[in-house]
């Protein structure tokens, strides 16, 4: 039994895992937002959209009300349905599965990178059979996948391409932006992302007529005209078209990620500062850390990820995640593989054996906070958690 430890950080001074770092310009636009009577999707939606379309270098934007809907309504603007299969990485959240599934397809695992964590191309390329309609890659922590082989078997295919980029809003590959690269790109602004409305999600595609569907879906199915129905262009009737849902952003949210965004590369910056101290000062320890970024590619430094392997470190990872909290520092897992969850392994017979790559980096990742909000003091604090945990 290893002997309690002295707390870094007290309980009045815990560091929440993924604390956003919100300005005064955040919360002034929401007052004004509240000022102003228009809380639902209005002005300040269609203002975030058009700025984030341009940030990406994106043809169009549908903002929703989180990356899971995104994913969702992107599966049944692409027609997949009943009989149809779409693959995804086994180390995920489970909203990327999810969305197949609730589109009513099928989703297909295939196994992930040792190094990079992200979707293994030859293992994708195993997996593909004559039911596959789409892919869905994960720029896992904000790393891009390797798109060059996954492009190559979409195209040969003829499978739609739906990237996850939950982790990956700054994330580029070889000068192109993630979420640009296929059909649709879906991305998350849930409180621990790197740009953040509280909840939300975005949808990028490259044509009108699927922006169009995406938009129609996250309303109800009810026809164009019902997103302008209560503006000052006056009253519009509205028609419903199809069954759809509820999944539209409001302007609450856009007037943070307003702000959010144009502090996007400042945040940045300095996750990237709060990376580097991490790989130097944790270097000697016996922990993996992450692996190098990919030449011509940006990363988004979105989680910074360690391996603990019980025989180095001499603990198990799930006593590190007890002892860190222990030391008032808040840790996440990013993620079980899908195959450890009985949900699915009661639903699809999936077996954390048949995605080994994927069931052994679940079994020991642990994420070190990473925010822009983090001050130097709190960088250190985490090192030297980890530090008196490890015993190093």
């Amino acid at each position: 039994m290893s002997a309690p430890l002295r707390p870094i950080r007290g309980r009045d001074r815990f560091l929440v895992f993924g604390a956003p770092a919100i300005g005064e310009e955040e919360i002034a636009e929401v007052v004004d937002t509240l000022r102003s009577g228009w809380l639902g999707t209005g002005p300040r939606v269609a203002r975030f959209e058009e700025e984030f379309r341009r940030y990406k270098g994106a043809d169009h934007a549908v903002a929703v009300g989180s990356c899971t809907a995104a994913l969702h309504l992107s599966m049944l603007a692409a027609g997949l349905g009943s009989g149809d299969e779409v693959i995804v990485p086994a180390l995920t959240f489970a909203a990327t599965a999810n969305a197949v599934l609730h589109a009513g397809a099928t989703p297909v695992l295939a196994d992930v990178d040792a190094a990079s964590f992200n979707l293994d191309p030859e293992d994708l390329a195993r997996k593909i059979g004559p039911r596959t309609r789409a892919v869905v890659p994960v720029h896992f922590a904000g790393r891009p996948c390797a798109m060059e082989p996954i492009l190559d078997l979409v195209a040969r295919n003829g499978l739609t391409l739906v990237e996850d980029c939950a982790h990956a809003i700054e994330t580029t590959w070889r000068g192109r932006a993630a979420g640009t690269l296929g059909e649709f790109g879906c991305f998350s602004f849930y409180p621990t992302k790197n740009l953040t409305t509280g909840e939300g999600g975005m949808v990028l595609t490259p044509s009108a007529d699927l922006a169009a569907r995406v938009k129609q879906l996250a309303l109800h199915g009810l026809s164009r005209d019902a997103w302008k129905r209560f503006s000052d262009e006056g009253y519009k009737h509205y028609y419903v078209t199809e069954l759809g849902f509820k999944a539209n952003l409001t302007d609450l949210a856009a007037a943070i990620g307003l702000h959010q965004l144009a502090r996007l590369e400042q945040n940045a910056a300095r996750r990237l500062e709060i990376w580097r101290r991490y790989e130097r000062e944790l270097a000697d320890l016996p922990l993996s850390l992450p692996a190098p970024e990919e030449p011509e590619t940006r990363h988004a430094h979105h989680l910074f990820t360690v391996l603990v392997d019980e025989e180095r470190a001499g603990l198990s990872r799930d006593r590190f995640l007890e002892r860190m909290t222990e030391q008032g520092i808040g840790v996440g897992v990013h993620y079980l593989a899908l195959p450890e969850h009985p949900y699915y392994r009661e639903r699809l017979g999936w077996k954390p054996e048949d995605t080994p790559v994927a069931t052994s980096i679940g079994r020991r990742t642990v994420s070190l906070p990473l925010s822009a909000k983090l001050t130097d003091e709190d960088v250190a604090d985490v090192v030297a958690a980890v530090r008196a945990v490890l015993g190093g």
